[in-house]
């Protein structure tokens, strides 16, 4: 893995040896000796990670850190203080400042690499679900800001088997999580697989039991793949930890365990886990409004187009009937002219909902455009269709339709109705056949179905 790595640091010694280190393992190095000049490259969008020395004159390293994390652009940016302080309360200093880690120097190389790619396969999946979200043809670039999204509240499920510890993070959890604890790491498993939780907490020194095969199990399973894992480990069993991060764990807590650290690193866990789940709502947002028509909640003609024809082939290779209506409402642009667009967009959600009572939940309704519809039905022979073709047409005439601001219209729906003929019939030759029928029932005088011959 290889991405642009950002060197911050006012003394070019300490510049120069990350940047070694960090060339070495094949990453590219991109330099900056004061925080303006940092921010700067961020908002070009120039660097992956960025690691960041605390101890600058002017603007120093948790300044920067609050300013890359308040910009929209370059909140999601992995940031790494870097710095002699290695007290807790800088730590969390940092942590509260917005920064993903904190490494003390002299830096340990292992460390440095392993949080480095670690950060960075977090922003790259990060970056591909705000790329999918911006990637649609409808217009939409805004991604969820992360400075407004909180890291309390949260629900986490700590896998602990020693009192102590179990003690020390309820108390230091408790008053902003809710905390549940599990001893047993199998139950553990079940219960993350059967409930939502931002964090699962996972201890290395389980009895019995190897945390790290937990750790592996959680990233196994699809519901529980997402959630973040941030594991409690001795100081000294860096084999251990390292194997932790290969897995994919987010975080990790060293014994004896500071309560305001661990605190700080959960609640940026939490935000990143709702960070990431507003992007994936907001990508599935967008992928129904590709497929949905926004007026009437149906699908839209993309969408009609994608799947009808496997429905066709479906029904062909199985044998089994298969039958289209094309639905026009009859004289659309008179009541448009007359009482408006707002009375016309009016009759086409009533329409529509008048037409979805009457099919099935398996037939596929579409918006075609204007006032046309289609409704594919599966399994359904001709003279099924032209009964279900009637019952829609009696539907829309049997009562007047009502808009805001205008009086109360009669509307009327002219259908046409086709079915599988032959083994050679696609999706296109049926819906001619279809839009011919559709044609012959306005020809007849409207307010009809008609099939196709």
């Amino acid at each position: 893995m290889t991405a642009h790595v950002l060197v911050v640091d006012d003394i070019v010694a300490n510049v120069k040896l990350l940047e070694a280190r960090l060339t070495a393992e094949y990453f590219e190095v991109i330099t900056a000796m004061n925080g303006p000049e940092a921010l700067d490259i961020c908002a070009r969008g120039q660097c992956d990670i960025v690691l960041l020395d605390v101890m600058m004159p002017g603007m120093d390293g948790f300044e920067v850190c609050r300013r890359l994390k308040a910009n929209p652009r370059t909140a999601h940016l992995p940031v790494v203080m870097v710095t002699a302080l290695d007290q807790p309360a800088d730590r969390v200093a940092g942590l509260e400042a917005g920064a993903d880690d904190f490494l003390t120097k002299p830096i340990n190389d292992i460390a440095l690499i392993t949080r480095v790619k670690s950060l960075v396969r977090l922003k790259t999946i990060t970056d591909e679900l705000i790329m999918r979200t911006r990637s649609t043809d409808l217009g939409f670039s805004a991604v969820p800001d992360l400075a407004g999204i909180d890291g309390i509240g949260g629900r986490v499920l700590l896998v602990e088997d020693k009192a102590a510890t179990v003690d020390r993070l309820q108390q230091g959890l408790g008053k902003v999580h809710s905390v549940e604890v599990e001893a047993d790491p199998q139950e553990a498993l079940f219960r993350a697989a059967e409930n939502e939780y931002d964090l699962a907490i996972v201890s290395l020194t389980l009895a019995d039991f190897d945390g790290l095969r937990l750790c592996s199990q959680f990233r196994s399973l699809d519901r529980t793949r997402q959630m973040p894992i941030l594991v409690v480990v001795d100081p000294d069993d860096n084999a251990r930890l390292l194997r932790a991060l290969d897995l994919g764990v987010n975080d990790y807590l060293l014994r004896p365990i500071d309560r305001d650290e661990a605190l700080a690193r959960v609640k940026t866990q939490v935000r990143r886990k709702r960070f990431g789940d507003r992007l994936r709502d907001m990508m599935q947002s967008t992928f129904e409004m590709a497929i949905t028509d926004g007026l009437t909640g149906l699908n839209n003609r993309r969408y009609l187009e994608r799947h009808l024809g496997g429905l066709v082939q479906q029904a062909v290779a199985r044998g089994k009937p298969l039958s289209l209506l094309i639905l026009d409402i009859d004289h659309f642009k008179a009541i448009n002219d007359t009482h408006g667009h707002a009375a016309g967009d009016e009759v086409l959600r009533e329409f529509s909902r008048r037409m979805r009572k009457v099919v099935r939940g398996i037939d596929l309704a579409c918006r075609l455009g204007g006032e046309e519809f289609l409704v594919a039905m599966p399994d359904t022979h001709s003279g099924l269709a032209l009964l279900v073709g009637e019952r829609i047409r009696q539907r829309i005439a049997s009562e007047a339709f009502h808009a805001e601001g205008a009086p109360r219209m009669n509307v009327t729906v002219s259908i046409g109705v086709a079915s599988l003929a032959s083994p050679a019939d696609t999706a296109q030759t049926l819906m001619k056949r279809a839009d011919d029928a559709l044609y012959e029932a306005k020809r007849q005088g409207r307010n009809r179905v008609a099939a196709a011959a």
